[in-house]
């Protein structure tokens, strides 16, 4: 019964939804400069830019994290990165994720 009870308490929390280390309010208020390209609700209206609305916020995270150090190159985004701080990026994922 207890390796039971164990084995549910595992599955509840690997099943339960991740929620984003950033504030999606904060992130809203941080995406102005995003909507250029991104739209105004994260979705383009381009097809060069991809749409952020609904992206998962550890992506989202990922990405931004990697243009900013280089790993990822693109001319447009790196210098969009730079500024970022780690909580910067942790709140506009928030905001797309909630999209």
């Amino acid at each position: 019964m207890k390796k039971l009870m164990t084995a549910a308490a595992v599955m509840a929390l690997i099943s339960a939804p991740a929620f984003a280390a950033g504030d999606a309010e904060a992130g809203k208020a941080k995406s102005a400069v995003c909507a250029a390209c991104h739209g105004a609700e994260g979705v383009s209206a381009m097809d060069i830019y991809p749409n952020l609305a609904g992206q998962k916020a550890a992506y989202t995270v990922k990405q931004l994290k990697a243009f900013k150090a280089g790993e990822r190159n693109d001319p447009i985004m790196a210098p969009m990165a730079m500024p970022l701080s780690d909580q910067d990026m942790e709140d506009l994922a928030a905001y797309y994720a909630s999209l």
